[in-house]
């Protein structure tokens, strides 16, 4: 299947990938590694050719924006499950542990309070996980792909038992960022209009955090610096720790 769907790829102008492969995640459709791999979901190679042009388009990066941004909403139109559906499986979920309350309702009073201060009131209220599965990420927004709404923000246990405080809400602000992307009808990416709103509410544009260390190995004082995004317009890997 990955061959022929290369195959149609390529014949239909795809450019600057050495490998393919499917998936059935539904949370990234489509995305291209800095080692030039594109994962992308199944689904797609039962997709018409005018659905993996647009693919191609969204995956050009020397054409406009707005022609990248019609792309996309046009492969993420396409009912990727009805070709391949996910394996049937109940959903992971972490055992919650001693402690997690009084920091969830941390989380959600401090969601509460940058709402009011950074954004009006105007975000909804969003439920909040803790991840102790995220070994580089710092947190995410997941997204509703049917609806482009946001249904949930996970932050990093690892980066709360590691980090200040104020590096914790600096990541949570991070991700109300994305999502007032997604509630205001904009793409949700690392990009312009990312960098631009997040100066506005005070907090470093970048995707990535670098952890200083000390001669002895161990963790020194965060260093942040602002990286400009490689992923296209609709993926958004969230805030991403490198020590």
């Amino acid at each position: 299947m990955n061959e022929l769907l290369a195959h149609r790829l390529k014949v239909l102008g795809l450019r600057d990938v050495d490998r393919i492969l499917t998936h059935t995640n539904r949370t990234v459709m489509v995305s291209l590694t800095a080692r030039r791999v594109l994962r992308l979901h199944e689904g797609y190679a039962s997709a018409p050719d005018r659905v993996l042009r647009a693919i191609v388009r969204f995956l050009n990066p020397r054409l406009p924006r707005a022609v990248r941004r019609g792309a996309e909403r046009e492969f993420l139109g396409f009912p990727v499950e009805a070709y391949a559906p996910p394996p049937a499986r109940p959903p992971r979920r972490e055992r919650p542990r001693p402690g997690d309350i009084v920091l969830l309702q941390r989380l959600t009073e401090l969601h509460q309070r940058l709402n009011q201060q950074h954004f009006g009131g105007g975000l909804g209220a969003l439920p909040i996980r803790l991840s102790g599965r995220m070994r580089t990420r710092l947190g995410e927004l997941t997204m509703d792909l049917r609806t482009g709404q946001p249904t949930e923000i996970a932050i990093s246990r690892r980066h709360i038992l590691r980090h200040p405080w104020v590096e914790v809400e600096h990541t949570l602000l991070h991700e109300m960022v994305h999502q007032w992307q997604a509630e205001t009808g904009l793409a949700v990416d690392h990009g312009r209009g990312f960098r631009r709103k997040a100066r506005e509410v005070g907090i470093e544009p970048q995707a990535r955090r670098h952890l200083a260390r000390k001669a002895d190995g161990a963790p020194a004082a965060d260093v942040s610096r602002a990286t400009p995004p490689a992923s296209p317009p609709g993926y958004f890997p969230g805030s991403r720790e490198e020590a």
